[in-house]
């Protein structure tokens, strides 16, 4: 279960086995093991790139495993059965003309989430309420990324690094949207989200690791922060209104697939 946790938090991406073994502290033999029991019933699938093997859940074959084990013990009955287990022409969209809450999360809430934060109120702050955490933040923002962020007229008030457990509490905003844009941040186990919000990952190279000259560092800034703005704008360009969740899903998923399929 925590394999394919994992693998569903990272869809529609793909996950080396070595990744998913370190992530969730297996040994080699043990994760094969798991991994293995998956593949022969269907619930993920892998393909070979190079020397590394990826894997991926299917969720064609989780839903129809969910979905039967509700209509055999459930009888389908429509207060019981999540609403991604009905006919999607009957799941009614959630989105409307109120201000949606969106959550971005990496790891040090230094610089891609915090890209992402200050990019989106500066694109559709009239939309969206933007916040930013961090599973294990900084003590303070990289010094590089506000200067990008200066640097291209955007706002820096406000921001600062932040724990993702303030936005765990219940007197928290509830969230329309949330993003994980690192894979560290994504590989980790969080609480469901109340309201049961659109969530996608959009993992984006760590430039905090950039080594070299300081114009080496801000040429990887400044990469970070253009794949960032274009997700942003694509996501900001979406027409909420008139999509189901289903759509909304899959049209997050694929913004955030650009640049990996490139």
């Amino acid at each position: 279960m925590a394999i394919f946790r994992l693998l569903l938090r990272r869809y529609p991406g793909e996950v080396p086995a070595g990744e998913i073994g370190i992530a969730l502290k297996l040994k080699p033999s043990t994760a094969s093991v798991y991994l293995s029991a998956l593949m022969s019933v269907g619930l993920i699938g892998k393909r070979r790139k190079g020397t590394s093997l990826l894997y991926k859940a299917r969720l064609d074959s989780a839903r129809e495993v969910v979905s039967d084990l509700f209509l055999d013990c459930c009888k389908g009955r429509p207060d019981l059965c999540p609403p991604i287990l009905r006919d999607p022409r009957e799941v009614e969209s959630t989105m409307s003309d109120e201000k949606f809450n969106a959550l971005f999360i990496c790891s040090g809430n230094s610089a891609r989430s915090i890209f992402a934060e200050a990019i989106l109120r500066h694109e559709a702050g009239d939309m969206f309420n933007v916040f930013s955490a961090g599973t294990k933040p900084s003590s303070e923002l990289n010094p590089f990324a506000v200067e990008m962020l200066k640097n291209k007229g955007i706002s820096t008030d406000g921001l600062w690094a932040k724990n993702i457990g303030e936005y765990q509490k219940p007197d928290s905003p509830e969230m329309h949207f949330v993003f994980t844009v690192c894979d560290q941040a994504a590989n980790e186990e969080c609480p469901a989200w109340p309201g049961q919000p659109i969530t996608a990952h959009w993992g984006l190279p760590d430039p905090v690791k950039a080594e070299g000259t300081d114009a080496q560092k801000r040429l990887a800034f400044q990469q970070t922060f253009g794949q960032m703005r274009n997700r942003i704008v694509a996501f900001a360009a979406l027409p909420f209104a008139s999509l189901e969740r289903v759509s909304l899903q899959h049209a997050v998923d694929a913004i955030g697939k650009v640049e990996e399929d490139a």
